[in-house]
């Protein structure tokens, strides 16, 4: 474009129909006319061919420098002329003007917009100095007029009417000040005459007009000496109750409030000197000058290691002030010795000045939480350490407390500065513990945590704080300890260090060293009896109904081992894997790592209610993170869907599409984990995890990690039931308009915990037995004999001797972990389920059967369930009647056939389809009633086409 206006300029050129005058004649009838050139124009030409031309333009038409274009045009012609080469040189170079001059006309039709709107403002503006120069004119012409009206005298006189009143009131000053300096006389001679009461209303009065004219020196030092006069005429006066009164009653309003400017000033200066002493100390020998500082800019210069004992000390200073204060009324409202003699008149003023200190206190108070406030927001907290968070915490939630005794003030500038502070803070650090929590699954081995048989969570030193006897807002870490400490707390913190000592102190305690005592020895909690009782362990005895149970009841938490007699211990059989273990609880690592974030969080929502929300949200992230980690390390299979089994609720797949959903970051995968960039949406999300190399679960002799899958699933069992424990206390603490979502979370989240037993042991149940051997085996049985067989078939014991193997390997895992009662009804369940269904299809796949075959099948169903029973108490027998009953259907009528088919639609397409093909062999179903079973059978499938 710029190329453009260049070459325009250059060549002179203003327009496309100027350009086409300045040719020669012979040119002109050459060139379109300008009605043709117009149409040309208005003919759509393609903007890259017209680029290309005026790119073709040589650079020197550009240029700037003058310069003859028609000598240059000749200097470039051959010696030799050829017409056709000038012409079609020329052709070129009426293209590029032409290309050239529309070019210029679009940017002429382009621009016309702007230049018609910067045409109207400059009229506007041509029409604004018009109206300008109108009234210019018509000023001039009105001074000109004032100049020769307006004489020097009538200006004088002007000026000696302004210097009079001026005088005038320099006057009334002087006589005020000569009133003043006679003060001291009047002063003296009412003091003889022991007028105490008329000297200090004189003073009164002379201070209240020294304050009017202070801006004259001698004023300023006048009045220095009424204020000393004033205190030594309330120092002279005697005890004479009148005069007392009526000196009281004139000094009352003056001295109250000089004493709220006082504690005022005290808390200004306090606080500034106690930030200062810590920000110089932790400075060293720099330059900066911090005394010239505002407090606020100076509490952004406190450092991360001196911020806890710098708010200790600040709120001690506080304390101090808050208690002078609170002494200060405690004081006025002791009845004096002679208030039977004290008149209406002196109540009065009891009263006045008991209403303007208790005014005071509001004033006072949110001078303190200001302060604070600045302190608070001075640093940024989310790199802090926990434990001095809760520090933290713990000293604002105490000065919140002495707000609230101090004038019943809920502390709505504390809690909110400090509300901002947590969120922030707990952001970071539930976003870190994610992480944290992440690296741990990532790194288990999904090995048995050994805990004693009694472990509860309130052992653990994060609940602690839930056991004690304290108010809401004091420190969950700490607990008194002295024979009084009951009856200390039912007194107020005033009441408490009204004589020594501060509230304060005990924040910079040392912390308690009280050890955990939750591990077992060597993993277990054994005996000799338990030994012997274990050794004696008798497989074929009857198990107790009260053992039948996951775990037994140890609510009370310290139930003895030795309680349990050798006759229970013997009773424990087989579908109870625990040989040498009590009902220890199932947990790792990891699981009691969770447990204790969960404390922590809960401590923290304990102190500050206002964030309990976002608290418990994280807390609830803290499960979900978990229970997708063991339901994709253990549990994540594509053939739920065709096992036709319904492993998966549709509960369960909407909780875990959920948790994908709003806390896994699938975008994450391959990239750095921990270090990926994050987009606001997925800061609040973390990487899926990926199960550890050491786990093998591929293993035939481990029953494909049995032993991990238990202790994985098991432990988030019992993370489900720790989180049911705390349910009342979390429901106490969330508030009210968001209890929905604590309620929808235990509903569908928490709940469903136990509902992955199912496909996470499948995967073991469907790999520990070869039912593709059994059906292998039972295609090469001959179902079509004419005679009833006493003897069952050999697929029938290969079988159930998978059955006894995969009961041994069980006892071999339960070695090293518990297996509960209901996993093992959940492994049996499923081997259970898968063989009959494998029966059924094996069934259903037999082309000739006779009826002898069918009692066949029968005997060989019979003598597996037989046998069966014998290994496991597990009752009833999972899927029997799916067999019986598909065995028993070759025995319906034709119309009760037809009904079968409709009704179960249990059985498979392919297993109804093959039903309805048997039936040729049974012999009281007609050919017509065969064609119309397998009609309806095909009615069934058609909408599944």
């Amino acid at each position: 474009m710029q190329k453009i206006k260049s070459l325009m300029a250059r060549q002179g050129l203003k327009s496309p129909q100027e350009s086409m005058a300045d040719l020669s004649p012979i040119e002109n009838l050459r060139i379109p006319s300008k009605e043709e050139l117009r149409e040309l124009r208005k003919r759509p030409i393609d903007p890259q061919a017209e680029q290309e031309i005026i790119d073709g333009i040589e650079e020197v038409y550009f240029s700037n420098d003058s310069y003859d274009m028609m000598q240059h045009e000749l200097e470039k012609l051959p010696p030799e002329l050829n017409l056709q080469e000038l012409e079609e040189y020329r052709d070129k170079l009426k293209s590029q003007q032409a290309a050239v001059s529309k070019k210029v006309a679009d940017l002429i039709l382009e621009k016309q917009p702007s230049y018609v709107k910067e045409l109207e403002r400059v009229t506007a503006l041509q029409t604004s100095l018009q109206l300008a120069a109108v009234i210019c004119t018509n000023a001039r012409r009105q001074l000109s007029v004032s100049k020769e009206g307006f004489t020097e005298a009538s200006l004088g006189l002007l000026a000696n009417q302004r210097r009079r009143q001026l005088l005038t009131g320099l006057l009334k000053s002087l006589r005020t000040i000569k009133t003043l300096q006679r003060t001291d006389v009047r002063l003296s001679e009412m003091l003889e005459e022991e007028d105490y009461p008329g000297a200090i209303q004189l003073c009164l009065e002379c201070q209240k007009a020294a304050s009017t004219f202070k801006h004259y020196s001698c004023i300023r030092y006048r009045r220095r000496r009424l204020m000393s006069s004033l205190l030594s005429c309330a120092i002279d006066a005697d005890f004479n109750l009148w005069h007392f009164q009526v000196a009281s009653r004139l000094l009352l309003k003056t001295a109250m409030d000089q004493l709220h400017m006082h504690f005022t000033q005290a808390i200004h200066n306090t606080v500034f000197q106690v930030v200062l002493g810590y920000v110089e100390l932790c400075a060293g020998n720099a330059d900066t000058k911090f005394q010239k500082m505002q407090y606020k800019d100076l509490c952004t210069h406190i450092t991360l290691d001196s911020y806890i004992p710098c708010l200790t000390d600040l709120c001690k200073a506080l304390w101090e002030v808050m208690l002078s204060y609170h002494s200060t009324m405690q004081w006025h409202e002791k009845p004096t010795p002679d208030q039977v003699t004290v008149s209406d008149e002196s109540m009065v003023d009891r009263s006045y000045v008991k209403k303007k200190l208790e005014h005071g206190l509001t004033r006072i108070w949110q001078d303190v939480q200001l302060k604070v406030k600045a302190y608070i927001l001075g640093t940024d907290m989310s790199n802090f350490k926990y434990d001095d968070f809760i520090v933290v915490l713990d000293v604002i939630s105490r000065l919140m407390q002495v707000g609230e005794e101090f004038c019943s003030s809920k502390s709505e500038v504390l809690q909110e500065s400090i509300k901002r502070q947590s969120v922030n803070y707990f952001r970071n650090y539930h976003r870190a513990r994610l992480e944290e929590l992440r690296m741990f699954l990532e790194n288990e081995t999904w090995e048995l945590c050994p805990v004693k048989s009694n472990f509860n969570i309130s052992q653990l030193h994060e609940f602690k704080f839930m056991g004690q006897c304290r108010s809401p807002s004091i420190s969950p870490s700490r607990q008194a300890v002295s024979s009084n400490s009951l009856a200390r707390e039912e007194l107020s913190l005033f009441e408490q260090y009204v004589q020594e000592g501060n509230p304060f102190e005990m924040h910079i305690e040392n912390k308690d060293e009280e050890t955990e005592d939750v591990l077992a020895s060597n993993g277990y909690e054994s005996d000799e009896l338990e030994k012997s009782a274990y050794q004696d362990y008798d497989s074929d005895s009857d198990v107790p109904d009260e053992l039948k149970q996951d775990y037994v009841d140890e609510q009370t938490g310290d139930a003895p081992v030795k309680s349990l007699s050798r006759d229970t211990m013997k009773g424990k059989r087989k579908s109870d894997y625990n040989l040498n273990k009590i009902n220890a609880p199932i947990l790792t690592n990891t699981t009691l790592n969770v447990i204790r974030l969960v404390g922590k969080y809960m401590q923290m929502m304990s102190i500050l209610k206002p964030i309990a929300f976002d608290v418990i949200h994280c807390v609830s992230q803290l499960f979900d993170y978990y229970l997708y980690a063991v339901y994709t390390f253990f549990g994540r299979n594509d053939m739920y869907e065709s096992s036709g089994l319904g492993l998966i609720s549709s509960r369960l797949r909407t909780t875990l599409n959920r948790i994908q959903e709003n806390l896994i970051d699938l975008e994450a995968v391959g990239e750095n984990a921990g270090v990926h960039n994050a987009t606001e949406d997925r800061k609040e999300k973390v990487p899926s995890p990926h199960l550890s190399q050491l786990v093998v679960l591929s293993n035939t002799d481990t029953l494909y990690g049995l032993a991990q899958r238990v202790v994985a699933t098991e432990s988030l069992v019992f993370l489900a039931e720790q989180f049911e424990s705390l349910q009342s206390q979390l429901d106490t603490m969330m508030p009210a308009a968001k209890k929905p979502f604590l309620q929808q979370f235990y509903s569908q989240t928490v709940s469903t915990a136990s509902e992955l037993r199912k496909p996470i042991y499948w995967i073991v149940a469907a790999k520990a037995i070869d039912y593709e051997q059994m059906l292998l085996m039972m295609s090469g049985v001959k179902w079509d004999i004419r005679e009833i067989m006493s003897q069952h078939n050999v697929y029938v014991d290969v079988l159930l001797k998978e059955f006894e193997q995969f009961y041994k390997r069980l006892g071999d895992v339960s070695r090293h972990v518990r297996i509960p009662l209901p996993v093992s009804n959940v492994l049996w369940e499923h081997c259970i389920r898968l063989a009959n269904r494998t029966l059924v299809e094996g069934y259903a796949n037999v082309k000739k059967c006779s009826n002898e075959g069918r009692a066949l099948m029968q005997l060989d169903f019979q003598q597996f369930l037989m046998k069966l029973e014998k290994l496991t108490d597990l009752r009833p027998i999972p899927d029997k009647e799916f067999v019986e009953t598909y065995i028993k259907a070759y025995y319906l009528t034709e119309n009760d056939m037809e009904q079968f088919i409709k009704n179960h639609r249990e059985y498979s397409m392919k297993q109804l389809a093959n039903f309805g093909q048997r039936c040729v062999w049974v012999s009281h179903i007609n050919k017509k009633a065969r064609q119309k079973l397998l009609a309806a059978i095909d009615d069934i499938d058609r909408p599944k086409r």
